[in-house]
């Protein structure tokens, strides 16, 4: 049961005050209590809700509406996964392949959620940790990817592999990317990484415009934990979350990424499919 509502936006003024008022006043009239993220509190004036930080939400809220673009999204996410609060992912962005669901289609789904007919998708997250002398120093989740590169990009890296502590190869390359299947359609598809369907059980590992070109994109179980040691010399190497959280490391440090041990509900229209979405924002099948 539906009792109380957590909205998280994109401080965009004039997109939040025409979509979220009317939002707010349906899911009071279906007698559930909302509550929003400050930033979005701020541009809503006389509108009768509970203003909370965003980290807050999730706690307090059995259902979260996130309005905004993919971005939006994955910061939300990263909140959300532990406290396993389903999310409804709303695009007032532009491509947007998890916010997919429409404007137009908010009212039909939550009448769908209102009534137990809704339809969650589980999504696999990955957890980095940085290992600096033997110690885990700074652990971090992300839904998209972990990557591996340097603030400039001048000199290639080398990028030493293992799996579950077998060596594999060492990449000569920009960088690396370490992805979900849900992030398989973010930075690794630009790398020229697969698309993945979201409920395989994998990881995929793209390199960055790799030095030799038998360096392929590999797709691996999620249940291996994947390490990378790295060579980069007279340049500041960062290990990025989602694109998000960014992090610089020393020489020495070790990155180790493994399956995070929650998974996050997404809500999903209950007659669109992962390939409708593909097709609608990939363009397939147009001239």
């Amino acid at each position: 049961m539906i009792k109380t509502v957590g909205i998280i936006s994109r401080p965009r003024r004039e997109d939040i005050a025409r979509v979220v008022p009317p939002l707010v006043n349906w899911l009071q009239a279906h007698g559930a209590a909302v509550a929003c993220d400050s930033e979005t509190c701020e541009c809503l004036g006389a509108v009768n809700v509970t203003a909370l930080k965003r980290e807050e939400l999730p706690a307090r809220a059995d259902l979260l509406i996130v309005l905004g673009g993919d971005g939006t999204l994955l910061s939300a996410a990263r909140l959300a996964v532990e406290r396993k609060v389903p999310i409804l992912p709303v695009n007032l962005g532009g491509l947007g392949f998890l916010t997919t669901v429409s404007q137009d289609e908010i009212y039909s789904i939550l009448d769908e959620i209102f009534a137990g007919k809704h339809r969650v998708s589980e999504r696999v997250m990955l957890e980095a940790e940085i290992v600096r002398a033997g110690s885990v120093i700074r652990k971090q989740i992300a839904l998209n990817d972990a990557v591996l590169n340097k603030a400039a990009l001048a000199r290639i890296m080398d990028l030493e592999l293992r799996v579950d502590g077998e060596y594999v190869t060492t990449y000569k390359a920009d960088g690396l990317i370490l992805s979900t299947p849900t992030g398989s359609t973010a930075y690794s598809l630009a790398a020229d990484g697969p698309i993945v369907y979201p409920s395989v059980e994998a990881f995929i590992v793209t390199p960055i415009c790799p030095h030799t070109l038998t360096n392929r994109p590999l797709v691996i179980p999620d249940s291996v934990t994947i390490e990378v040691d790295f060579k980069a010399e007279d340049a500041a190497v960062f290990l990025t979350l989602d694109g998000q959280v960014g992090i610089e490391l020393m020489r020495g440090d070790h990155i180790r990424v493994r399956k995070a041990p929650d998974k996050l509900l997404l809500v999903r229209p209950a007659k669109k499919t992962y390939y409708q979405v593909l097709r609608n924002k990939l363009k397939w099948g147009e001239r």
